[in-house]
């Protein structure tokens, strides 16, 4: 575990940042600082949902943050995101987390050290904004993605491998918008005076457009896969409608030859000088009228 204090003396200000802990570390922090022990061992939960608590007056928040997916390895909350908590209460903003994040550093130094967020709401609400920044990229990326496989769907360029590329996006759109309408709980759980209201504002007005993004992504892949299939489909039918006219076309012609390739002794045609070429002629005549009849009907 590596434990960060930081202190603004000038504004009262501690802000503990954890990171790893174990559960005997996070024990520890519990004593010391009277927070709840039940809400601390939701910390070590790897795929736990982001929410909000108000225990014995200290502030609990569970957030996630997106990460880079590895190539091959399934789509998941905890593949494409990692935990952060948050425990707050005046004077005193605790954060824990698995791996280390540059944005809290940043976080730190520009309005920390400073003091141009003057109270623990001020710096969770900023935090809250880069957590939610980290789904901006994503969303251009799943964006992008799609008006690739939109190019290839309607050029009618198909592969099997699409389909199960575009089941995950939709399952990364999915995936993505569980976690923002999960956050919102803690997003609108913090309260601030009109002097300290931007950043929150910025905050909300971050997670509305990023609802509507992927609101939009989820809807646009819906459409995408059911265009592709409606294609697929429309050139099953078309391979079956050619079948069919090559079997219109040939079962007549096959029904009279199967007539007369039988062994009776007693078939009148079979020893006239014409009836040869009379058969041809019946046959050719008999597709001429098939072929007739398709072209009224518009089959062909």
């Amino acid at each position: 575990m590596a434990i960060a204090i930081f202190e603004n003396k000038e504004l009262q200000l501690t802000w503990i940042d954890v990171t790893a802990p174990s559960a005997t570390e996070l024990s520890d922090l519990s004593q010391q600082y009277g927070l709840n022990a039940y809400a601390l061992s939701a910390c070590l939960q790897p795929d736990h949902l982001p929410k909000h608590e108000d225990i014995e007056g200290t502030h609990f928040i569970i957030t996630r943050v997106l990460i880079p997916i590895r190539v091959g390895q399934s789509v998941s909350i905890q593949s494409i995101s990692t935990k952060i908590a948050f425990f707050y209460r005046p004077g005193l903003l605790i954060s824990i987390h698995r791996i280390p994040h540059d944005f809290i550093e940043d976080v730190r130094t520009r309005f920390f050290d400073t003091g141009q967020l003057r109270v623990v709401e001020s710096i969770v609400a900023k935090m809250l904004w880069h957590i939610l920044h980290s789904y901006e990229t994503p969303a251009v990326r799943l964006s992008n993605e799609l008006d690739d496989f939109e190019s290839k769907v309607f050029s009618q360029n198909l592969t099997p491998q699409m389909l199960s590329e575009l089941y995950q996006i939709k399952r990364k759109s999915l995936m993505s918008k569980k976690l923002l309408l999960f956050s919102q709980e803690a997003v609108s759980s913090i309260k601030l005076s009109d002097s300290e209201s931007d950043v929150l504002q910025d905050t909300r007005d971050l997670h509305l457009k990023l609802m509507n993004i992927y609101d939009q992504i989820h809807e646009d892949v819906s459409n995408l896969v059911n265009f592709y299939l409606s294609i697929s489909a429309q050139k099953t039918n078309e391979v079956i409608k050619v079948l069919t006219i090559f079997s219109v076309f040939f079962m007549p012609l096959t029904f009279v030859v199967g007539i007369y390739g039988m062994n009776f002794d007693y078939m009148p045609e079979l020893r006239e000088r014409w009836g040869y070429p009379a058969l041809i002629g019946f046959m050719l005549l008999l597709s001429a009228s098939i072929y007739v009849w398709f072209r009224r009907k518009k089959w062909l």
